[in-house]
């Protein structure tokens, strides 16, 4: 009789475990791995994914690659030992993270992919800003704030990205409509201040009469700028991609011309409810595009806690 009470009590406990609360599955709900959180904007993601999480009263686990491909391997590894509900990457390197979307396929663990697409593996759905639409949007400002003519640089992002090659794909489109207009050089400069700076002073020493620059985002537009000097926003306009707080202050100040902005925290948001959506085997679109806006010296003042 006792065996029976015993068997009796676990399985109510079972039930009842089973039954409370319709978004938690246990000590992790749902894993994030970010790519770096050395960089304000994956830091916005971050913030808008816990603050979604926790208004679920989800247990988000938030986890650094700080940018190796490798540890998001491992990171996906113990996601799936933790049984979480599903999981969301942030790649490192679009062709590098098939690995670790690997690992969560392998554990019939959803995939939700964020701010860069996969490519490879199951992935519910890819939860982005629209980066080409962005890269049009940029080339157009800095197009137009050269009155149509002049040479430019262009500071690219972390070569196997999808949003460097997304952004790089829309700028190039847009520049093209603008004849007058030449680009006389461009490198990857990873995402990186630093590199941006370092890049764009070896671009200077080549073509010291480059007229705009556009950077693939505000952090190595911000090194850039560093490099110029004086001239940034003055003798030379300089478009950027993000909008963070940096970013949009230094548009404010006249260091940047224009920043198109991202909203990070919405990101995050977003990709704890889709991977939520995908946990319950719900249909999912192959992706989800979240809109950037343009900040200007305008309507910078707006954007203060954009995101």
């Amino acid at each position: 009789m006792r065996r029976r009470t015993g068997v009796t009590a676990a399985a109510a406990l079972l039930l009842v475990a089973a039954l409370s609360g319709c978004d938690r599955g246990g000590d992790t709900d749902l894993g994030l791995a970010l790519s770096t959180m050395n960089n304000p904007f994956f830091v916005g993601i971050k913030e808008g994914a816990q603050a979604e999480a926790d208004a679920r009263g989800l247990h988000l686990n938030i986890t650094d690659a700080q940018n190796d491909p490798t540890q998001q391997i491992n990171q996906l590894e113990t996601f799936t030992s933790q049984n979480v509900r599903a999981a969301i990457i942030n790649p490192v390197d679009s062709d590098a993270a098939v690995p670790a979307v690997g690992v969560a396929n392998r554990a019939d663990v959803p995939v939700i992919s964020l701010d860069r697409g996969v490519n490879g593996g199951r992935v519910g759905s890819t939860i982005a800003s629209d980066n080409v639409a962005g890269g049009r949007l940029a080339a157009r400002t800095l197009a137009e704030s050269l009155g149509g003519k002049g040479k430019v640089a262009f500071l690219e992002g972390q070569p196997g990205t999808s949003a460097a090659r997304e952004r790089g794909k829309g700028f190039e489109e847009g520049i093209g409509k603008y004849p007058g207009i030449q680009v006389v050089a461009r490198q990857p400069a990873d995402f990186d201040r630093t590199k941006g700076m370092d890049v764009m002073a070896n671009m200077l020493q080549a073509h010291h009469d480059i007229a705009g620059v556009f950077a693939a985002n505000d952090e190595m537009a911000l090194g850039a700028a560093k490099a110029l000097g004086g001239r940034s926003g003055k003798d030379v306009e300089v478009v950027a991609f993000d909008g963070t707080p940096d970013g949009v202050t230094a548009v404010r100040d006249g260091t940047l011309t224009a920043t198109v902005a991202q909203q990070p925290r919405l990101l995050g948001r977003q990709a704890v409810d889709w991977a939520l959506k995908a946990a319950r085997g719900e249909k999912l679109p192959r992706t989800v595009k979240v809109p950037v806006v343009l900040v200007t010296q305008k309507n910078a003042a707006e954007f203060g806690t954009h995101g």
